[in-house]
């Protein structure tokens, strides 16, 4: 079920490219993050993440895509945009 709103969706090249070399489609990752399942954030982060749906505040996703390697999903707190980034993009 849908909980907020998305904006507009973005992906930085590099998980873009991690995502293609991993045979993984942005999209469901998109609709996890959308749906409240925040991934493997920790349990701080997901107590911040259902905080901000109550305020309108930032909301984080982090979901693994291979043994070493996750990618990040960022709604801003206005819900104009999502962007799916790796880490190291922060």
């Amino acid at each position: 079920m849908k909980r907020f709103d998305l904006g507009q969706l973005l992906i930085t090249p590099a998980a873009q490219e991690v995502l293609i070399t991993h045979h993984i489609p942005p999209i469901p990752l998109f609709k996890r993050h959308q749906c409240g399942d925040w991934g493997e954030v920790c349990e701080e982060d997901a107590q911040a993440n259902h905080e901000a749906l109550r305020t309108g505040a930032r909301l984080m996703s982090v979901y693994r895509i291979h043994d070493t390697q996750n990618v990040w999903i960022i709604t801003e707190a206005d819900r104009s945009y999502s962007t799916l980034l790796l880490p190291s993009e922060y």
